[in-house]
C-alpha cells in the first residue's frame, strides 16, 4: 500500500511530532510508554493495522486445546484494512509465559503481518530474528506454558494506551505510536517538510562556526518553517 510505504520512510519520533502539529489530541496520549520495547532495534520502522487478541498461558484453557483461537485469529487478516500488527494484551499479572515464538511469527508474516506487539513477553528471539520480523515486548520467556487466545478482535490494552482493532500503527528502536486515520495521508508530506525545517539547525550546529547568536538566528528559522506548517494543517483538520 502505498501510504504505509510512504510512513515506513520515517522514524516513529518524527512522526510523534508531526502528529501533534495537527492538534488532533493531547501530547501525552496516543503512543505506548516504555514497557513496550523492540526486540530488534536494527529493523526500519513496522507499519501496518492492528489485529487484536487477549492472550493467557498460566492455566490451560476452560474449553478447547492450547493455542485454541489461533487458526480463527488468521483467517480474520482477510477483514484487517492492510498488513496486520498483531497485538496481544497479556492478561496473565505477572506474565506467565512467552506470547510468541519461531512458529507463531512465521505464519504470521507468511500470511502478510508487518509486526506483532504483545504486553507479554516473546522466546526464540534468534529464530525471529532472522524473520526480519518486528516484535515488540515487556520481556523474553523461555517456555509457551498453556498459552491460548480468550478474545480476538476486542479492544485491548497494551503499553499504556488502548488499541482498537483496525488502528493504524507505527513502531521502530524508539517506540510505537498510533495514527489517527483521518490524517494519516497528510503524515508523509508533513515528516518531509519538518524534517527539511530541523535540519536548518543541525546543519548550523555541524558548520563548525558556531556562536550562542548563529544559533538562536537558526533555531528563529526552523521554528519559523514549523509554525507555518503547524497552521497548514490545523486549518486542514476535520
Amino acid at each position: 500500500m502505498p501510504l504505509l510505504a510512504d510512513l515506513a520512510k520515517y522514524d516513529t519520533p518524527t512522526v510523534c511530532n508531526v502528529i501533534e502539529l495537527f492538534d488532533v489530541r493531547p501530547r501525552n496520549q496516543g503512543y505506548m510508554n516504555d514497557s513496550i520495547k523492540s526486540c530488534f532495534p536494527h529493523l526500519p520502522p513496522m507499519v501496518g493495522y492492528a489485529l487484536t487478541a487477549t492472550f493467557r498461558s498460566l492455566a490451560a484453557p476452560p474449553q478447547g486445546t492450547e493455542y485454541s483461537g489461533l487458526m480463527e485469529q488468521v483467517e480474520s487478516f482477510a477483514d484487517s484494512a492492510g498488513p496486520p500488527i498483531m497485538v496481544f494484551q497479556d492478561l496473565d499479572s505477572p506474565v506467565a509465559s512467552a506470547t510468541f515464538g519461531e512458529v507463531m511469527c512465521t505464519m504470521y508474516q507468511s500470511f502478510g503481518s508487518t509486526g506483532l506487539i504483545t504486553s507479554g513477553a516473546g522466546r526464540d528471539l534468534d529464530q525471529v530474528k532472522a524473520l526480519h520480523y518486528p516484535v515488540f515486548t515487556s520481556g523474553t520467556i523461555c517456555s509457551h506454558g498453556y498459552c491460548h487466545l480468550p478474545h480476538l478482535n476486542v479492544p485491548v490494552t497494551v503499553g499504556g494506551i488502548c488499541i482498537e482493532p483496525g488502528m493504524l500503527l507505527h513502531g521502530d528502536c524508539n517506540g510505537v505510536t498510533t495514527i489517527p486515520i483521518d490524517i494519516a495521508d497528510e503524515i508523509p508530506d508533513a515528516c518531509r517538510e519538518l524534517m527539511v525545517a530541523e535540519q536548518v539547525v543541525l546543519d548550523y550546529c555541524r558548520s563548525g562556526d558556531i556562536n550562542p547568536k548563529g544559533l538562536r538566528a537558526a533555531r528563529a528559522e526552523s521554528l519559523e518553517m514549523i509554525r507555518v506548517l503547524s497552521l497548514r494543517v490545523t486549518r486542514r483538520k476535520p
